[in-house]
């Protein structure tokens, strides 16, 4: 979203004194002190005591003083908001006084075990469709890569977010220890004896005798049981009659202790061996073994084998388990009473007639099959299993290639009238394909090892919202992302949302230098009492915008989305238009150099040039209209053309359709059509389209444990304005809202020059397409990060680390390449000339595929310089970057240097634009080759 503010003052805190007093459930606590502060970007420093306006910092002088001249100043970002005009005069007033009130109405309660919470409507009343609005602070904002070093720096937000976002040292995480985890006579510092376990199962087998029964079910968790405690423990001989035995979390290690222990218990049915050593190491063996002893075994770490049954359906239905063992069984069709069946994520690989049939489930009316691989038999068998239920009325399950779309699901069962949570209607005849109702969220991980900072950092993408700062003159060229407090953060999504919310900049005195940003909250459906309070994250967002890949930020959507739309990526790469190598300079283009000897007449407008071309066979001009060439920084289009009075036989900079290449999704592409998965270009995709194809990339690198870095980058933004590094499935999708975009690997592993990255800039001259003729210059330079590189998660959002662009606006410390090239080549054991001779192989290839592709960039009036950014991996492999039309050349104009590819020849920087001329327009080559 854009938003038209005024100028930013970081780093303010605004404390509000308004408070809002909400309910709390579970000891949650905190957000009740409106006192908290906000933190990052404000408009204007608004720091005040208590609620009638007393001004303890600056004072603003209130200029909007009606409703009336509200809405003539806000009218424009009420309408971009979307706020009903019903709800203009409530907004108003509490903008005006400050009012946060949503405490008396809504209660934030935890929820998914405490990893995520919700927000409820505690009102008695309910409320009405449009009927009010609240506000909502903005608890910090902040750029991206100025993330980490606020949290760093500004006390407190690192605890306050880490709280907001539940990934705080309270909240149970993979590995991390909740209050409850602290044994009894830890916390006054004694640990507590060892638990007595032979006397547990002693009284548990003794209070199964009292009842004339045999022990069926025995849990056995966080005992610290090592392995020769468990071969003492003899339970084969003990509790022979077992059919469930949990031995969760205990420091089981060797295979061979468990298979002991298990291999007299001929009745077992159900075996926990979760958060173990053995299992987490040696689980395909223990697999494996169970087969082939445990005849009855249903369910092993809480997920189905292939040899489940009633019994196993029966537990995940809640009818057997440690109250109910349920062997043997007492009746004939003991899962009759089932009308809900929840089996999503049990590795349910078959589903089994003999389990699933009319008779054995008479009532079944819901069935949940999301989340698992289902891989075990063809989809019209597991479609005609789920036909004979003819009492189903709601199915889910993972739409994927296999399967089939949505639609032959929903015509093949014509008896389930909602499918993953939509009303089957909706897919009949070829609706939407993607289903992603019902969806598992996608819960934070972490552990409590990790530092908070870096658990905020991985959860912030959740969270976090953004939008594009502007002013008269321009729009921000980096967006501002934001955290709402913990009301908004706690308002979880839904397809069909009962609340509106949308970021507002409030002008307090009716200008841009007073901006105030808020998020506005209201409701779009009547809510009642106890109801959970939605929003859609993706609000306006459909499928054309690629709605379900994006939705991945939040939820775990099912990998094969995305491996089928990276493998049909891939398949389309395998069929590259380039065949052979494409002749090059095979005829010259001749010398433009009037017949009477005067010389050609040059417009340009680009900065210092006018100093440097000095030949007499060019003459500079002051209108575009009377050059015979026209050397500009603008986009010569027929718009400039018509403004210039230029002509049809003038030569200009640029080639027709040049963006090919100088956009860098269209560069990807051309290069992709033409060569398909060349060495020299990193896997990329243009985030605006492909965005499941580059998910499906980041899925199976994830899975085969390969390096997931990735850099995201605008299509056409320079100097890695807007450039970030991330390495997260939630930040890829999340990144696509801040404007078109790649996503391109990232170079994990660099040749490096005493440790630190570099790029190389090389001067490219494009003098015809048809012929193709094409030259480098033998002038080039590198160009150097600050920072020694690492790839430390830490290190991610330092520009001076991972960047080498540093001419603008910080310390570049420049290096002849006379002086750092036999640095690098002794530091190397390489030969530069080796390596050269790669790069121009690129650099050839790049402009061959160009024409290849697009030969509509031909023309005879056109002359072309192109800068071309190269990085060389740890094995010397050029590899393309991107390439700029119009590159900035006053560093080869300011030095001198001597050519590290010939005899050491001094190639003065003052004649640099007389060797490009000459080659371009006089057919002249002097510190230049042709590719």
């Amino acid at each position: 979203m854009h938003v038209v503010v005024g100028s930013r003052e970081r780093g303010v805190q605004r404390v509000p004194g308004v408070g809002a007093e909400f309910k709390w459930k579970q000891g949650l606590a905190g957000f009740g002190d409106r006192r908290r502060p906000t933190f990052g970007y404000a408009r204007r420093v608004r720091v005040f005591e208590g609620g009638d306006r007393n001004w303890v910092g600056e004072e603003i002088e209130m200029k909007v003083q009606g409703v009336e001249e509200f809405v003539s100043v806000h009218g424009v970002l009420l309408a971009s908001a979307g706020v009903p005009p019903s709800l203009h005069e409530k907004l108003f007033h509490k903008l005006s006084a400050d009012v946060f009130d949503g405490g008396r109405l809504f209660q934030i309660e935890p929820c998914e075990g405490g990893r995520q919470r919700r927000l409820v409507l505690a009102s008695d009343g309910g409320l009405r469709k449009h009927e009010d609005v609240f506000l909502v602070d903005h608890a910090w904002s902040f750029r991206l890569s100025q993330a980490r070093s606020q949290l760093e720096q500004v006390p407190g937000l690192v605890e306050r977010m880490a709280a907001l976002m539940c990934v705080g040292d309270e909240v149970e995480g993979e590995g991390s220890v909740e209050e409850d985890d602290v044994e009894e006579g830890e916390q006054d510092g004694t640990p507590k004896e060892q638990a007595d376990v032979e006397a547990m199962i002693s009284a548990a087998v003794a209070a199964a005798d009292e009842r004339g029964e045999k022990l069926q079910w025995l849990e056995l968790d966080e005992l610290d049981i090592n392995d020769e405690e468990l071969r003492r423990l003899n339970l084969a001989v003990k509790c022979p009659d077992l059919v469930g035995l949990s031995l969760w979390g205990n420091p089981l290690e060797s295979v061979d202790a468990v298979m002991d222990t298990v291999a007299g218990l001929s009745n077992l049915r159900a075996l926990w061996l979760n958060q173990t050593p053995v299992a987490l190491n040696k689980d395909d063996e223990l697999r494996e073994a169970f087969g082939k002893m445990l005849p009855h075994l249903e369910i092993y770490n809480s997920m189905l084998t292939d040899k489940y049954g009633l019994w196993a359906i029966g537990f995940c239905a809640g009818i057997f388990g440690a109250l109910q063992p349920g062997l043997p069984f007492t009746e004939d069709h003991v899962l009759k009473d089932i009308t809900s069946l929840d089996l999503s994520e049990r590795d349910l690989q078959t589903l089994s007639p003999h389990v699933f049939n009319p008779e054995e489930l008479p009532n079944l009316t819901s069935l949940n099959l999301q989340g698992n691989p289902l891989a075990g038999e063809s989809a019209e068998s597991l479609l005609a299993t789920v036909q004979t239920l003819k009492t189903l009325t709601s199915f889910q399950v993972d739409i994927t290639r296999r399967l089939g779309s949505a639609a032959s699901i929903a015509e093949a069962l014509p008896f389930v009238t909602e499918l993953n949570g939509h009303p089957r209607d909706k897919f009949v005849g070829g609706g939407d394909e993607e289903l992603n109702s019902n969806r598992r969220p996608r819960l934070p991980q972490f552990s409590k090892e990790d530092p908070l900072i870096d658990r905020v950092m991985s959860a912030m993408w959740q969270y976090i919202l953004t939008y594009r700062l502007a002013d008269e003159e321009k729009l921000d060229e980096t967006p501002i992302w934001y955290v709402m407090d913990e009301l908004g953060s706690s308002i979880r999504h839904s397809d069909a949302p009962n609340f509106q919310i949308a970021p507002f900049m409030y002008l307090p005195d009716g200008t841009l230098q007073s901006a105030i940003s808020y998020s506005l909250l209201w409701p779009v459906q009547d809510v009642v009492s106890g109801e959970e309070c939605t929003r859609d994250y993706l609000f306006g967002i459909g499928e054309d915008q690629q709605r379900s890949s994006r939705l991945a930020a939040w939820f775990d959507i099912s990998s094969e989305i995305f491996n089928q739309a990276y493998e049909a990526h891939m398949s389309e790469l395998k069929q590259p238009v380039v065949s052979k190598a494409i002749v090059c300079n095979d005829s010259s283009t001749s010398s433009i150099l009037p017949p009477d000897g005067r010389p050609l007449s040059v417009y340009t407008d680009i900065p210092g040039m006018s100093d440097f071309l000095t030949r007499p066979e060019f003459k500079l001009v002051e209108e575009a209209s009377e050059a015979d060439i026209v050397w500009t920084h603008m986009q010569v289009d027929d718009e400039f053309r018509k403004e210039a009075g230029l002509k049809p036989h003038q030569y200009v900079n640029q080639f027709p359709s040049e963006s090919c290449i100088v956009m860098k999704h269209n560069l990807a592409e051309t290069m992709q059509k033409a060569y398909g998965t060349p060495a020299w270009l990193q896997p990329t995709y243009n985030m605006e389209r492909q965005l499941a194809a580059l998910l499906g990339d980041y899925l199976q690198r994830e899975e085969q444990n390969q390096n997931n870095l990735w850099i995201v980058k605008p299509w056409n933004m320079a100097r890695t304005i807007d450039t970030s590094i991330v390495g997260s499935l939630p930040a890829l999708a999340r990144l696509v809202e801040t404007g078109p975009k790649i996503g391109q690997k990232y170079i994990e592993q660099p040749a490096l020059y005493k440790g630190r990255k570099f790029d190389l800039r090389y001067i490219v001259l494009l003098r015809s397409l048809e012929p193709l003729e094409i030259f480098v210059c033998d002038v080039f330079w590198g160009r150097f990060s600050n920072n020694q590189y690492t790839t430390e998660t830490n290190s991610l959002s330092e520009y001076e680390t991972h960047f080498t662009v540093m001419n603008y606006g910080r310390t570049m410390n420049h290096l002849d390449t006379h002086t750092w090239v036999p640095e690098f080549e002794k530091e190397h054991n390489v030969d530069w000339k080796d390596i050269h001779k790669r790069v121009k192989d690129v650099l050839r290839e790049v402009f061959q595929g160009a024409a290849a592709v697009h030969p509509e960039m031909k023309s005879s009036t056109s002359r072309a310089i192109y800068g071309v950014d190269i990085m060389l991996d740890a094995s010397f492999q050029p590899k393309l970057l991107e390439v700029t039309y119009c590159p900035d050349c006053a560093r080869a104009c300011k030095y001198d240097v001597r050519n590290v590819l010939g005899d050491g020849e001094l190639m003065k920087g003052s004649e640099f634009y007389n060797n490009i001329f000459s080659c371009l327009f006089l057919n002249e080559l002097k510190n230049i080759s042709p590719l």
